[in-house]
C-alpha cells in the first residue's frame, strides 16, 4: 500500500524510457520535455535504466493488470521506491504509450491539445501533484480516426518551401494525436518526396489515402502525360502505379483505400465516356477494386482494407451495381456540408442516404467534412455553418448504423476550425456529445474571462449564417460570397446576360439571370442584419478582453464576423451594380462597384490582421476562396462600367457630378484633363450620388 496520496513533479524529476524506446514514442516524449520546461522552466533528466530513481517511468505492460488488454490502451499506476513513489505510464503498445503521455501532459501539465493553433500560454509552476489513484484508459468508439489535412493552402502558402516541411507538419500531427486521432491522410496529391507521410508514420500514426488517390499511388495524368486514363485501354499503366504504391508502403501502418475515381476527383467516365451506364459504371468500378484489393493481399501480411463509397460510386453501390470484397471497411460520406447524404454534384443533388443498411453485413466507416470546397456555398476560411447539435446528431446517427470502424475528418487548415475538430475528437472518442457542456469547457479552455459571453456568441455564430435551400444544412459558408460572385461578373462581362447562368442553377434554379442575380442579393440582404449585429458584439466583447485574450478571440471568432459581414455587403453592392446597369445607371452602378471592392478588401484585411507573430503569411496562400480575385474580378468590372460613361477621356462624370458649377463652363482642359483614379472616383462619386 502506498504510503504517499500523491507523486510530485518538479523540475529536477527524473522521467526513465523504455529500452530500445520506438521512434514514435519518442516523439512523443519530445513533446513532453517540452512541455516540462514550459511548465517548470528546465528540462527532465531522461534515462532508460534504473527506473526505481526516476520520479516518472514510461513503459510497456508486463500483464494485462497494468493495462486493458488492448491496442492503444495505457493505465496510470504508482510505486513506492526508496520511500517515494513514482508514477508509471504504461501502454499496451507504442500508440498506448503515447496517448498516456500526452493524457498527463494535458491533465496534469495543462497543456491544451491545441496550445499551437490557439496560442494558449502554457502556466508556469514550481511543482504539480498527481493523486495516486489508478486509472484505465478507456476503449475509444471509433477503431481507425483522424484527418483529412485536405485543401491545406494556408499550410502549403505559410512558409517559402515546398513541399510543406517539418516545421508545417509536425505541429499537424502532434495536436491530431492530442485529440485521440490514430489515423491521417496527410495533404492533397502532394510530391511523394515530400516529408508528409513519413513524418506522419515517423509519429506512430496510421496512414490512409484520398478517395482520388487510391493506394496512395501517384495520379495516372501525372505519371503519364498524353496517356488516356482509362482503365480499359490501358490497365497495366495503371496497375504500374498501384505496384510502386504498394511496394513503398507495404512496411507501414497503412488503411489502404481502394477506389476509382477519374483524374481531379471526378467520375472516371468524364475520361471514359463509353461508360454511359450505371451496369457499366459499377462494373468496372468493381472490376478495379478487385484488382488492387488481390495486388495488395499478395504482398502484404494482414492488411487493412477500406473502400470510400464517395460521391457517385455511392450512388452506385446503393443501386447495387458495385460489389465489394468481402473484409473490406466501407466508408460513407456526407455531403460536404454535415449531412449523411450524398453530395450536391454541379446541379444534380439527389441526396440519397449515406449510411449502411440493416442488411449491410461488414465493417462501416465515414468521410466526414467540417470544411469543405465545392466552388458554391461551402466554408474554407470560416467555421461549419450549421449548428453543432447537426454535427452531432449526424454522427451519432452513424455511429447506431454501425459505422464505427473508421472516421477521417476533413480538417483543412486546422487554425480556422478548431471548435468542430474539438466537438468530433469528443465523438470519436467516446461515442456522444453534451454539446453545451462542451461549449462552456472549451471556452474556459480558450479564454481566462468572459466565458460565458463568449460561448453565447459561439453559438449564435451558427444562427447568422445564411440558410440558402430549404435542408438544415443548406448554410452558406465563406465561399457563398465568392464563387457565385465571379461566376456572375464573368457571365455579365461576357455579354451573356439575355440567358440564365446554369452554373447558378444549384442556388437559384432554372431563371432568367437578373432574378439570379436578385436571387443572391436578397439571400445575402436577409443576412446581413444579423451578420452586422453580430460582428458589433464581436467587436464590443474583444474590446473588454484582456490582451492575449484578444488577440486569440479576434482570430477565432471576430475575424470569421468580419468575412461573413463584408463579404455579404460585398456581393449586395455586386448586385445592386447589375441592377443599376440594366437600367442605364452607369455612375451609379459605378459606385456599387466600387463599394463592393471597398468590402471585399476588408475581408482581405481581416486575413491580414491575424498575421501576426509566427502567423505571418498563413493566409497569403487563399487560392480556394480566393478573396483576391474576387476583387480583382471586380476591377475588370468596375473598369468596364466606367467605359460606359467616362469614356473616352475619363473626366465626364467628374464634370456632371464632382466639378463646381462655377467651373464646368469656363475651365481650360490643359488644366483639368488630370482623370481620378477608379477608387478616387468611387469614394467621391458615393459621397454625391449615394446621398
Amino acid at each position: 500500500m502506498l504510503r504517499h496520496s500523491n507523486v510530485v513533479i518538479n523540475g529536477d524529476s527524473t522521467i526513465s524510457l523504455p529500452e530500445n524506446c520506438s521512434l514514435a514514442v519518442r516523439h512523443a516524449v519530445d513533446m513532453i520535455v517540452r512541455d516540462h520546461e514550459k511548465v517548470f522552466g528546465k528540462v527532465p533528466n531522461l534515462i532508460s535504466s534504473n527506473k526505481e530513481a526516476a520520479d516518472i517511468v514510461v513503459r510497456y505492460a508486463s500483464n494485462y493488470e497494468e493495462c486493458p488488454e488492448r491496442p492503444e490502451a495505457y493505465g496510470f499506476r504508482f510505486i513506492e521506491n526508496a520511500e517515494k513513489p513514482s508514477f508509471h505510464i504504461v501502454g499496451f503498445d507504442d500508440l498506448g504509450i503515447i496517448y498516456g503521455l500526452l493524457h498527463y501532459s494535458h491533465q496534469y501539465l495543462g497543456v491544451d491539445p491545441f496550445w499551437f493553433w490557439a496560442e494558449l500560454p502554457i502556466i508556469q509552476r514550481s511543482e504539480i501533484h498527481i493523486p495516486a489513484i489508478v486509472f484505465n484508459s478507456p476503449e475509444k468508439k471509433v477503431k481507425y480516426r483522424g484527418w483529412f489535412v485536405n485543401d491545406e493552402v494556408c499550410l502549403i502558402g505559410w512558409k517559402n518551401e515546398y513541399p510543406p516541411t517539418k516545421e508545417i507538419w509536425y505541429p499537424v500531427f502532434e495536436t491530431l494525436l492530442r485529440c485521440g486521432g490514430n489515423m491521417v491522410i496527410p495533404g492533397t496529391d502532394l510530391p511523394k518526396d515530400g516529408i508528409h507521410a513519413e513524418l506522419a508514420a515517423e509519429m506512430g500514426l496510421w496512414v490512409t489515402h484520398h478517395h482520388a488517390e487510391p493506394l496512395g499511388a501517384e495520379m495516372f495524368l501525372r505519371a503519364f502525360p498524353g496517356k488516356k486514363p482509362s482503365y480499359k485501354q490501358n490497365p497495366a499503366l495503371f496497375e504500374s502505379l498501384w505496384q510502386d504504391a504498394i511496394k513503398k508502403q507495404k512496411d507501414e501502418k497503412i488503411v489502404w483505400v481502394l477506389s476509382f475515381r477519374g483524374q481531379g476527383d471526378a467520375p472516371f467516365w468524364h475520361y471514359d465516356p463509353e461508360f454511359d451506364t450505371p451496369e457499366k459504371r459499377g462494373a468496372m468500378i468493381s472490376k478495379v477494386v478487385q484488382r488492387q484489393y488481390e495486388m495488395i493481399s499478395q504482398s502484404v501480411d494482414n492488411p487493412v482494407y477500406s473502400m470510400a463509397l464517395y460521391g457517385e460510386i455511392s450512388e452506385l453501390y446503393k443501386a447495387g451495381h458495385v460489389k465489394v470484397p468481402e473484409g473490406i471497411i466501407k466508408i460513407w460520406a456526407d455531403n460536404g456540408y454535415g449531412k449523411m447524404v450524398t453530395r450536391r454534384q454541379g446541379n444534380e443533388n439527389y441526396r440519397i442516404p449515406s449510411l449502411p443498411a440493416t442488411n449491410d453485413a461488414g465493417e462501416h466507416g465515414l468521410y466526414y467534412h467540417i470544411t469543405f470546397h465545392d466552388l458554391q456555398a461551402s466554408n474554407h476560411l470560416t467555421m461549419f455553418p450549421s449548428p453543432p447539435e447537426l454535427i452531432k446528431e449526424e454522427l451519432e446517427k452513424a455511429f447506431d448504423a454501425g459505422a464505427v470502424s473508421y472516421l477521417l475528418l476533413n480538417s483543412g487548415n486546422i487554425r480556422m476550425h478548431l471548435y468542430p475538430l474539438d466537438i468530433v475528437s469528443e465523438l470519436w472518442n467516446n461515442g456522444t456529445i453534451n454539446i453545451e457542456e462542451h461549449l462552456q469547457s472549451y471556452s474556459k479552455r480558450l479564454y481566462t474571462t468572459k466565458h460565458k459571453e463568449i460561448a453565447e456568441l459561439y453559438k449564435s455564430y451558427f444562427e447568422q449564417t445564411i440558410p440558402y435551400g430549404p435542408h438544415p444544412d443548406d448554410k452558406a459558408g465563406d465561399e457563398f460570397y465568392h464563387h457565385p460572385a465571379r461566376k456572375i461578373i464573368g457571365h455579365w462581362l461576357q455579354g451573356k446576360t439575355d440567358t440564365p447562368m446554369e452554373k447558378l442553377y444549384w442556388a437559384t434554379g432554372e431563371i432568367p439571370f437578373t432574378d439570379q442575380v436578385k436571387w443572391f442579393m436578397e439571400k445575402c440582404e436577409q443576412g446581413l442584419a444579423g451578420w452586422e449585429e453580430y460582428l458589433k458584439q464581436c467587436r464590443q466583447i474583444s474590446l473588454l478582453l484582456p490582451e492575449e485574450d484578444k488577440q486569440r478571440f479576434d482570430d477565432q471568432l471576430l475575424q470569421q464576423a468580419e468575412l461573413h459581414a463584408f463579404g455579404c455587403k460585398g456581393f449586395i453592392s455586386l448586385c445592386k451594380a447589375y441592377i443599376s446597369f440594366t437600367k442605364n445607371e452607369f455612375p451609379l452602378a459605378f459606385v456599387h462597384a466600387s463599394e463592393s471592392i471597398n468590402s471585399y478588401r476588408e475581408c482581405k484585411q481581416a486575413l491580414r490582421r491575424a498575421e501576426h507573430g509566427k502567423w505571418e503569411n498563413f493566409y497569403r496562400a487563399d487560392w480556394l476562396t480566393n478573396i483576391d480575385s474576387t476583387i480583382y474580378s471586380l476591377e475588370a468590372l468596375r473598369k468596364f462600367l466606367r467605359m460606359q460613361g467616362d469614356s473616352p477621356d475619363f473626366f465626364l462624370w467628374y464634370k456632371e457630378y464632382l466639378m463646381p458649377e462655377t467651373e464646368k463652363y469656363i475651365y481650360l482642359e490643359n488644366t483639368h484633363r488630370n482623370p481620378l483614379s477608379d477608387d478616387e472616383l468611387g469614394k467621391r462619386l458615393a459621397e454625391k450620388i449615394l446621398q
